[in-house]
Parts: structure tokens; C-alpha cells; sequence
């Protein structure tokens, strides 16, 4: 079989392995979230601060739905590795054929329920009535677009599993200048406002998912599956599904904490829902190499549990642990003095109170960044692994903190309470998936073991 563009993990020097897959993927991520984050600067700056209220208020519901489809990718991305790192062609190929209609399948289910499901969510969420409107076309616009971004994840998924971190960094990239363009095209040539940047960001996402497979097809030999082979293979199909549903799950706990928090968040003024958007935008790139390295840890550990390489496992998570805390040793200092110079980005000159808020946010977060750092590594080794009842458990535990950190604190300090929740929430999900790392229960949940 010709590799091409793939990578075998389990030879080499760990560190360097993780470092050469991480790097592509961080400036994929890196781009991923610029063209998030464009949408906020277009709409902060050239339309108003309540429409950057309003895809604000709109990101964490469309998160809770694309965080499902991407669970089950991540199953997929699991079992392919696995199979991968064991010699497993065949295997390989069947897993893929099988992601083809887990991936068509529920990105209908996905983009249906979303669809219909926005106007209760906003207002389940208690959404203002000055922004709900928008929020609520953004959100329609984007779930009828979802198929873009379930087909780029299902790809991009299949070939880290495969080693190749590269191809989906390239059309990654493809899709965040065209983003960039349109937003300046749909909102301030058109004036379509929020609209345009939904419209904007689906094109953008459709552009870079069929592309992708379009080129991956041609360069990976292993990826063309003949139309006669195209049938889900039923045992496969309960390995992806077993270990798809717990991390969909999982997500869609993150989602709903988030959500839990946007509730709170709407129960302020607009000013500090705005300032709330921003700080979440700037942590997400901020947080884009801790989620590059825990995507090649989750990679090299499948690959190595499929080889039974487990003393290489373990000095891959070695590794990862320390890259990430010297990288938010590196990032504490930036962002807590100067938080406010990021905050002024997205911001009109006369929305002083939303930079202030905002620099109040970022300075309480800042100090926990190694702790969000261990919840990527630790989580996604665990997946890796095979260990996914335990991410699930580390997406509930999130739900609680957050919930019950913001609803009180807010009340007791006020609006600084909606990032303390963040901060307390990093640290204890953070602590809880490092020990489950060093009991060492995990070496005994492979697959591969189970075939």
C-alpha cells in the first residue's frame, strides 16, 4: 500500500513526531479561528455592537450541534488509527467506506433539528429581544450550511488518523481567505450585515470540505474505495458508534455548559454580552496549540496502541504535558498586559466599556491557561487510547462547574463571575484528566484488543 502522504508514529523520536503533526494543524487552527474571529471584527466594527452580540449569542447553540457530528468523527479518527498503526488495511478501508454514511447521515439529522430548533434555543437561553432576531437568522443560515463543516471535519479527521496533518491544513487555509473576503464583500459592500457573514462562513466551510476530499481522493491511494466496496461494515460501524457517542457526547456536554454560561451572560446589558464574545474569540486562538497538540497526541497514541507500543505512548504524553506549560508560561504575561490592545481589534472607539470588561475577563482566564492545556492533551491521549468513557465523564464535569460556578458568582461578584466559571472549570476538568493519565487504567481499552 502507498503511504504518500500519510505518516507512521510508531517509529521515531516521539517529541518530534508530535511537534512535525502539531505545527500544520495549529496554523490550520490558528486560520480556523481567524475566520471566526473576522466574522466578530466585520460585525463589531462595521455593523454594531449588538450584532456582535448576536453571532455571540448565536455560537455556543451551533456549537452544541456541529460538536455531535464531530464526536463521531472523532470515533472514526479512532478506529482508523488504531487499525492504521496495527498494519490493518483492510480494516482501514472498511472503517472509511463506514465513515461515508455516519458522516451523511448525521450531518441531515444535525442540520434539520438545528434548523428548526433555533428559535426555542435562543429563548430557552434567554436571548434579548434587541438580538435575537439576528442571532436567530445567523444560526438558520449556518444549519443549512452544516454539511460544508461535517464533511471538512470527516476528512480532516481521516487523514490525522492516517498521519497526514498537511492536506487539511491547506484547504484550511483556502477557506479562511475566502471568508475573509466575502465577509468584506456580503457585509461592507453589500451591507447584508449578519446575514452575510453566515452566508459568508457556510461558503467558505463547503469550499474547503469538498475540496479537501476532492484532492485527498487523488493523492491517498487508501482513501479510494471502489463504489462496490462503498457499504458500511456492521462491526466497524458498532466500534465507531461506541466510541463516537461517548466523545459526542462529551462535546455536547462542553456545548451545553457553554450554553449555560451564554444564559447567564444574556442576563447582562449587551455591553458585556459583546465584551463576553470578543474573550471568547481571543481564547480561542489562544488555545489553538493546546488543541493542535492534544490532535497528534490523540493521532500517535492510536497509532502506538495499535502497534502495542506502550512505553512510546507514555513518553509521547510526557512530552505534550511540557510543551503545553511552557507554552502558557510563554502566553501569560502577553495577554494579561495586553489584553486590552486585542479587545481594541474588535471594537469601536466609543466601546470603551466593552474593552474594559473584556481586559477584566482576559486577566482572570490568562492565569489558567496550563490547566484548559491539560484538558486537551489528557483528553484526547484518553481517546487515543480507546479510553472514552472518561472523556465523556470529563465533558459532565464541565457542565456542573461551569453551571453552578457562573449562576453564583455572578450574583455575588457580578459579571466577572461569567470567566471565573471558565478559569474554575479549566482547573478542576484539567486535574481530573490527569489522573486518570497516571493511574494507567487506560492501557487495557484498545480496539485492537478487542477484536
Amino acid at each position: 500500500m502507498s503511504r504518500t502522504i500519510t505518516r507512521d508514529m510508531t517509529t521515531g523520536s516521539p517529541i518530534k513526531l508530535i511537534l512535525k503533526f502539531s505545527v500544520p494543524m495549529l496554523i490550520g487552527n490558528i486560520f480556523q479561528q481567524l475566520y471566526n474571529m473576522v466574522d466578530s471584527v466585520v460585525v463589531g466594527k462595521f455593523v454594531s455592537k449588538d450584532a456582535l452580540a448576536a453571532v455571540g449569542a448565536a455560537s455556543s447553540s451551533i456549537f452544541l450541534m456541529i460538536s455531535l457530528t464531530f464526536g463521531l468523527s472523532m470515533g472514526i479518527s479512532i478506529v482508523i488509527s488504531q487499525y492504521f498503526g496495527a498494519g490493518d488495511y483492510d480494516r482501514v478501508r472498511r472503517s472509511i467506506a463506514t465513515a461515508v454514511y455516519i458522516l451523511i447521515i448525521s450531518s441531515i439529522i444535525m442540520g434539520t433539528v438545528g434548523f428548526f430548533a433555533t428559535r426555542p434555543l435562543l429563548e430557552l437561553l434567554g436571548t434579548p429581544m434587541e438580538v435575537i432576531h439576528q442571532s436567530e437568522i445567523y444560526m438558520k443560515i449556518c444549519f443549512l450550511g452544516i454539511f460544508g463543516v461535517v464533511s471538512y471535519n470527516g476528512i480532516a479527521g481521516i487523514l490525522r488518523a492516517l498521519g497526514d496533518s498537511i492536506t487539511p491544513l491547506i484547504f484550511l487555509i483556502v477557506a479562511s481567505i475566502l471568508n475573509v473576503v466575502l465577509d468584506l464583500v456580503f457585509v461592507v459592500g453589500f451591507y447584508w450585515g449578519v446575514p452575510g457573514v453566515a452566508i459568508a462562513t457556510v461558503i467558505s466551510q463547503f469550499v474547503s470540505g469538498i475540496s479537501c476530499i476532492i484532492y485527498a481522493l487523488y493523492k491517498i491511494e487508501i482513501l479510494r474505495v471502489p463504489v462496490k466496496e462503498l457499504k458500511p461494515d456492521r462491526e466497524i460501524l458498532s466500534k465507531c458508534i461506541r466510541l463516537g457517542i461517548p466523545v459526542a457526547l462529551q462535546n455536547s456536554f462542553v456545548s451545553v455548559s457553554m450554553m449555560a454560561l451564554q444564559f447567564v451572560v444574556n442576563g447582562f446589558q449587551a455591553t458585556v454580552m459583546a465584551a463576553y464574545t470578543v474573550v471568547n474569540r481571543i481564547e480561542q486562538l489562544v488555545i489553538q496549540p493546546f488543541a493542535s497538540l492534544g490532535a497528534a497526541v490523540a493521532s500517535f497514541t492510536g497509532q502506538n496502541i495499535g502497534a502495542r507500543k506502550i512505553d512510546r505512548v507514555k513518553k509521547g504524553i510526557k512530552s505534550a504535558v511540557l510543551l503545553i506549560f511552557a507554552f502558557s508560561i510563554i502566553m501569560l504575561p502577553a495577554m494579561y498586559f495586553g489584553g486590552e490592545y486585542i479587545m481594541r481589534l474588535f471594537t469601536k472607539k466609543e466601546d470603551i466599556d466593552v474593552v474594559r470588561y473584556g481586559v477584566e475577563g482576559i486577566r482572570i482566564t490568562s492565569l489558567f491557561y496550563s490547566f484548559v492545556g491539560l484538558i486537551f492533551i489528557t483528553r484526547n491521549f484518553l481517546s487515543g487510547a480507546g479510553d472514552i468513557k472518561i472523556t465523556m465523564i470529563m465533558g459532565l464535569i464541565e457542565v456542573v462547574v461551569r453551571v453552578i460556578v457562573s449562576i453564583h458568582l455572578s450574583k455575588i461578584i457580578g459579571f466577572q463571575g461569567i470567566f471565573w466559571a471558565s478559569a474554575l472549570n479549566w482547573f478542576i476538568t484539567g486535574l481530573f484528566g490527569g489522573i486518570r493519565v497516571l493511574s494507567g487504567k487506560w492501557m487495557n481499552k484498545s480496539i485492537i484488543n478487542q477484536s
